[in-house]
């Protein structure tokens, strides 16, 4: 999916734009923001009483102003969630205003122009530069992709240890902040916890702070998960040959294991045929022996035909799906065929909607990351609202399918919708997430697995630096439904901005250096920059990050990493 924005930009004459601490202080420069670096794609835990934790949850009641699942009209107002007294009507019309008061469009273009108001007079004035909408407050969505896609990161480590560089892998900002671990506090069982968190950084141009938003979900161990149906589609095309049929027996290996007595299991295999190996076979115990004897043949093959795979993989899923299971399909491949029309419509056919359960994907990647196709897996787990993954070792197989296999496999909200209200003036010119909007309609809802965060790393700025006082407040919505019910849910947490301003906790420095490294590895990578240039603010981030996790072994990983890219000239 693109990233769209509807987030305006401001040059202001005789409007000074500033970070909270620069206004608290008095102090005052002209900036000039633009919303980039983020549009491609354990930590200690913070203070206590920075932690939404659920208790405000309620189902809510009547119809759902958000739209359905499939991405229906939501409007917004100036307050409280959406209703249809202004913003976006729900049976169509235009557009919500973006946070200038100008009708919404995607791009945010640099130049645009119309009415806005003086931040200095309330006059509205017409043409010319965009002057600061001081009246006007902010309300943005947001979406990270789904919580636990995590393909990108494991390409670039893999790419650049194993010596064949950056250009094989891409880079999706999200996906790194989804596979590293931030320790927040998990939720109540049946809720989702909401911590916003503002902090100036050392460093940071003048005028700009960082906000970061954890969405955390409850614990859930393997013991007390419920019962699944998994349809292994696995790949054995001649491509597989070597280290990829190497490396997909050790994920359906470690499938089985990770399994539990109850579960049920489909499995076929694929290449020019279909070979239905398992059909609807329940698990007698972990490391059930039929599942782990047919791992264990998996052999590469002939041609690919991915489309009649999926398609058997699809048709043993329905036919032993239990809307009192998670139902998942797992696709197993290196990507050697590229996914047509008609298995986009299959999946997303098959992957449920408005308080329907549905099967989900998990794609899988195998191989090195020279060869495997990146964007058959990514598309297709877009479709399946499910996650993407990359397997090139048998450590990253036991850390996705054993050690983090819950949360790979399991749903803990469905149809997450992330809202951020900001005061008048304020823009976002940085963001590490996959959408965001201030039309509510171009943000997809998205899962969030148990054990797991949702984590929002985004650069702000203020045009209106005089509206910061003792009152001023941000405040993040969260709604969602229930993994079990569909009943719908919200949780709201609000902070004071003055309260806000503070030395940054561990968990916002990680998130600030992980963000930092995804976008210095993109920049590296388009040349934007000379080499040293693009990867300097990395080194700063990581260093800070360093600093209050000493120990930390995702930091460790990324400096290891950056060294490499270094060390590429």
């Amino acid at each position: 999916m693109t990233l769209h924005s509807i987030v305006s930009r401001r040059r202001v004459a005789g409007v000074c734009s500033l970070s909270l601490l620069a206004a608290l202080t008095g102090a005052c420069s002209s900036t000039e923001s633009d919303l980039s670096g983020g549009n491609e794609g354990g930590a200690s835990s913070p203070a206590s009483d920075s932690v939404g934790d659920g208790s405000n949850s309620n189902p809510t009641d009547g119809g759902d102003s958000w739209g359905d699942e499939s991405g229906g009209a939501y409007g917004t107002t100036s307050g409280g969630w959406p209703g249809a007294t202004s913003g976006q009507d729900p049976s169509g019309g235009e557009p919500p205003p973006d946070d200038s008061g100008n009708q919404g469009t995607t791009g945010g273009e640099e130049g645009d122009t119309g009415e806005s108001t003086d931040a200095s007079t309330g006059e509205s004035t017409s043409g010319g530069e965009e002057l600061c909408d001081a009246l006007t407050p902010v309300t943005l969505y947001l979406s990270p992709d789904d919580s636990n896609s995590t393909s990108s990161p494991v390409q670039v480590r893999d790419a650049v240890l194993s010596g064949w560089g950056l250009g094989f892998a891409p880079i999706r900002a999200w996906e790194f902040l989804n596979y590293y671990s931030f320790g927040y506090a998990p939720a109540q069982p049946g809720q989702v916890a909401v911590v916003p968190e503002l902090a100036r950084l050392e460093g940071a141009a003048e005028g700009q702070f960082a906000l970061q938003i954890g969405v955390s979900s409850p614990q859930l161990a393997n013991a007390d998960r419920p019962l699944m149906n998994v349809t292994l589609v696995l790949d054995e095309s001649g491509s597989m040959a070597g280290e990829p049929i190497e490396l997909e027996r050790e994920v359906c290996r470690v499938i089985a294991g990770s399994l539990r007595a109850g579960d049920v299991v489909s499995l076929v295999g694929w290449d020019t045929e279909n070979a239905v190996k398992i059909a609807g076979h329940t698990i007698t115990k972990a490391n059930d022996p039929v599942l782990v004897g047919a791992c264990d043949e998996l052999a590469a093959g002939g041609g690919t035909d991915l489309n009649g795979g999926l398609v058997a993989g699809y048709a043993l899923a329905q036919e032993h799906f239990d809307a009192g299971r998670i139902n998942r399909v797992v696709l197993v491949s290196d990507g050697g065929a590229n996914a047509g029309v008609t298995d986009i419509d299959l999946i997303a056919d098959g992957a449920g909607g408005k308080d329907q359960d549905g099967i989900y994907l998990v794609g899988v990647g195998v191989g090195t990351p020279d060869y495997y196709n990146d964007a058959l897996m990514d598309t297709v787990t877009d479709a399946g609202k499910g996650a993407s993954l990359f397997v090139g070792s048998a450590a990253e197989a036991s850390k996705m399918f054993k050690d983090r296999f819950v949360a790979t496999m399991q749903v803990a909200a469905r149809d997450v919708r992330v809202r951020l209200d900001l005061p008048p003036g304020f823009e976002v010119v940085k963001f590490s997430g996959e959408e965001i909007s201030s039309d509510p309609t171009e943000v997809e809802p998205q899962h969030l697995a148990p054990n797991d965060a949702m984590v929002f790393h985004q650069t702000l700025s203020t045009c209106a630096p005089q509206l910061i006082d003792a009152d001023a407040e941000l405040s993040v919505t969260v709604r969602y439904r229930d993994a079990a019910t569909f009943e719908q849910r919200e949780v709201i947490a609000t902070r004071k901005l003055q309260e806000q301003v503070d030395a940054a906790s561990p968990v916002l420095l990680k998130g600030a250096a992980v963000f930092a490294y995804a976008t210095a590895l993109k920049d590296w990578k388009a040349g934007v920059v000379a080499h040293a240039e693009a990867l300097a603010p990395a080194f700063v981030a990581l260093a800070a990050a360093e600093a209050a996790l000493p120990g930390d072994a995702d930091l460790a990983e990324i400096r290891g990493v950056l060294e490499a890219v270094q060390a590429m000239g």
